[in-house]
């Protein structure tokens, strides 16, 4: 079953819930619709890919553990035609979780218990860069930009296109991915710490859980050096952060 709260659509954006333990549904979307946003929810798993494509939401906000259809299976269906932001939830602090929710598609997480606060300041985050991408595509195509490329020595990244390739063979990334690779090859050298890139890729204000940074550098290890275990290219400066050295 769907709910809607009805005073956020032209403020906040419109969040799909997708939560199958009642009390926390409902303090989500409660605390939502008192900030601003538009927010169904629904129960189970195979509701919720019919809901991302009937109410067509602006983010999704999707537990692990549900009934029906787990949440990673729910993601993997809806990216399959959407590229709305995911917000994962989990109650089981694995990274092995978090690393298969990343790898399939999802943008984020969160790990159960958390705090209202922190899911508002996610959501307004992943929504406020949603609007700038959207932004920067309207932009780019009014102008008629021409395509720009980034290199690295057999690296060539197409920040117009978003294509990828590695020895002239394409590489698939996830668009957050492509996002932090952009980063730092426009920033070659430069040491970013996990926190700042939090702020400067994934658009959060405040200091949360830097978990997802380590998970898509370890992700771009895999899919842009020879050795993912002695990195050439995406360095880790200890104590410090990362940097591209090539």
């Amino acid at each position: 079953m769907i709910g809607s709260g009805g005073r956020g659509a032209e403020t906040g954006g419109k969040v799909l819930v997708v939560e199958d333990e009642f009390s926390l549904a409902s303090t989500i979307s409660y605390n939502l619709k008192r900030e601003g946003f538009d927010a169904h929810t629904c129960a189970r798993g195979d509701e919720a890919v019919k809901a991302a494509a009937d109410y067509v939401p602006d983010l999704i906000i999707l537990d692990i553990m549900l009934p029906g259809m787990d949440g990673f299976e729910v993601c993997r269906k809806i990216r399959r035609s959407s590229s709305v932001p995911i917000l994962m939830l989990t109650a089981r602090d694995e990274e092995i979780d978090r690393v298969v929710g990343l790898e399939i598609g999802a943008d984020d997480y969160l790990t159960k218990p958390f705090s209202m606060r922190e899911l508002i300041a996610r959501t307004r985050a992943m929504l406020r860069r949603r609007t700038l991408l959207r932004e920067e595509l309207v932009t780019a195509e009014a102008q008629e930009a021409r395509d720009e490329w980034l290199e690295s020595d057999d690296l060539r990244v197409n920040t117009a296109t978003r294509d990828v390739f590695l020895a002239d063979k394409p590489v698939r990334l996830r668009p957050k991915e492509f996002d932090l690779l952009t980063f730092l090859l426009k920033h070659k050298r430069q040491v970013f710490s996990a926190e700042r890139l939090l702020d400067l890729v994934w658009g959060y204000e405040a200091a949360v859980d830097t978990g997802t940074v380590s998970v898509h550098v370890s992700n771009l290890r895999r899919k842009i050096e020879r050795d993912a275990s002695r990195p050439q290219r995406l360095e880790t400066v200890r104590g410090v952060g990362y940097r591209f050295v090539r």
